[in-house]
């Protein structure tokens, strides 16, 4: 990759409401306010009329984030599911770069995140209610989190409730694990929307 859209330590999701709610779509920022990327979902003419007539939780996804110039950075994929969600992340050559697994907890849903060799990596878990997670190695040491703080420039851009944080420890390696991690993140906001 030779953009610089992993080499930065915060992100700031912002999701854009797409008036007919079929395909979700968030800008990403970095912590001075400039627009680094995008995550948005690509859904084929036969998705959108599923998902008229089933439940999203059920229906698979795809997105994709791509930086400022509209390059492919990774791609996060579902296929279908009926309980808990398996979740896949490729980076742009379509190689496998990680898996994220849901697991359940009555309020307090937790992602495990797996390498490409399948060795977890990381876990996410934390307050769904005030949308307050951390993201531990697997010795239980955070690494990082997900939450509404603002701080800086920040403060004068998001002010809706429809945004959060992602914030990886800047000593965590920036390969195909931190990709896993940054994507796994990201995903949560959508699951856990699709799932009320």
């Amino acid at each position: 990759m030779n953009s610089n859209f992993f080499e930065t330590n915060s992100y700031f999701i912002d999701e854009k409401v797409n008036f007919f709610k079929f395909e979700n779509c968030y800008q990403i920022y970095n912590e001075q306010g400039a627009n680094i990327g995008s995550v948005k979902q690509k859904l084929s003419a036969g998705q959108k009329f599923l998902r008229l007539l089933l439940k999203k939780p059920m229906l698979p996804f795809l997105l994709e984030i791509r930086d400022s110039e509209d390059r492919l950075q990774a791609s996060i994929s579902r296929g279908w599911t009926f309980w808990m969600s398996k979740i896949t992340i490729t980076n742009p050559h379509g190689k496998v770069v990680g898996t994220v697994k849901q697991k359940f907890k009555f309020f307090k849903p937790t992602f495990n995140i797996f390498d490409a060799s399948d060795s977890h990596i990381a876990k996410i878990n934390g307050d769904w209610k005030a949308w307050n997670f951390h993201i531990t190695d697997p010795a239980e040491n955070q690494i990082g989190a997900i939450n509404k703080k603002w701080n800086g420039a920040m403060k004068e851009i998001f002010t809706s409730a429809d945004k959060y944080n992602v914030t990886i420890h800047p000593e965590f390696a920036q390969n195909d694990n931190k990709v896993a991690i940054l994507a796994g993140a990201i995903t949560i906001d959508m699951v856990l929307k699709e799932s009320k």
